[in-house]
């Protein structure tokens, strides 16, 4: 099932703690994300909508030793499991209840890009006209896109 706008606004009600919170619609759920990066899903897995919070190898003992559960699809008969955890009940009341939870996933956001960071961007890709031809020559430059027709306005 979709997961409402309303529950998305309200779970980002929720994190605001963890600063500006914005939803994006992903997958018949949302993704919430604090200054670009991702700190929540909201999914419906058939038991209603929930809120699923970014956690790490790192942060996980948090939220299981709080007794939270732990994202889990099935895929060809067995569970897959993520690290994204459901927050403890209570904290679902109220955003002064969620804020240490909501920070924890914040937590997990910038350790993620701190840990993307250091591995370094990707090169980019080289293209067929960039390469080099065997024969030691120098490639053809690219020919320039050609212009369109000016239109003709209609009265």
């Amino acid at each position: 099932m979709a997961v409402s706008k309303e529950f998305a606004d309200y779970c980002c009600d929720l994190l605001a703690g963890a600063g500006p919170c914005a939803a994006k619609r992903l997958f018949g759920g949302w993704g919430l994300s604090v200054d670009g990066m991702s700190i929540a899903w909201l999914i419906d897995l058939g038991q209603g909508e929930r809120l699923w919070l970014k956690t790490n190898d790192n942060l996980r003992s948090e939220f299981e030793a709080a007794g939270c559960e732990q994202f889990k699809y099935p895929v060809k008969g067995r569970l897959i499991a993520v690290n994204h955890f459901a927050p403890p009940e209570e904290a679902m009341e109220s955003a002064p209840l969620m804020l240490p939870w909501a920070r924890l996933a914040l937590q997990a956001a910038l350790q993620a890009q701190a840990e993307k960071a250091a591995k370094g961007v990707k090169p980019a890709k080289i293209t067929k006209a960039a390469k080099q031809p065997k024969t030691g020559k120098p490639a053809k430059p690219a020919k320039p896109a050609k212009k369109a027709a000016p239109r003709k306005s209609v009265k």
